[in-house]
């Protein structure tokens, strides 16, 4: 895993690992389209994360808890769900259910149909 780009990315991420997600909503609130793309988001929970247009792209989820999180806005091209909780989270609807399960089941990354 490529280590966060900038230094903004690393807090985030940093924050997201000491699972404080109210403070990284309070600094993702007035931003579009921010990328977390390569992140190392390994057991974070993210239950409550504003998730709306973040590029996720080749970031690192194993264990992570995204119950109930509306992705379907957001880049998850090359993404790897490994053991990822998934219940009730919605997806971009160029992921088929069976590409978002083998990565749950195998960690392989999230490939998207054209």
């Amino acid at each position: 895993m490529e280590e966060a780009a900038n230094p903004l990315q690393k807090k985030i991420c940093k924050l997201l690992q000491d699972d404080r997600v109210e403070e990284v909503n309070a600094i993702l609130a007035d931003m579009d389209n921010f990328s977390l793309a390569d992140a190392n988001l390994r057991s974070t929970n993210l239950r409550s994360l504003h998730v709306d247009g973040i590029d996720f792209s080749n970031a690192y989820f194993r264990s992570a808890n995204l119950k109930g999180l509306d992705l379907r806005t957001c880049s998850l091209e090359g993404a790897s769900l490994h053991g990822a909780q998934i219940a009730g989270t919605y997806f971009p609807d160029l992921l088929s259910p069976e590409e978002i399960l083998l990565s749950v089941k195998s960690g392989t990354r999230l490939r998207y149909r054209r």
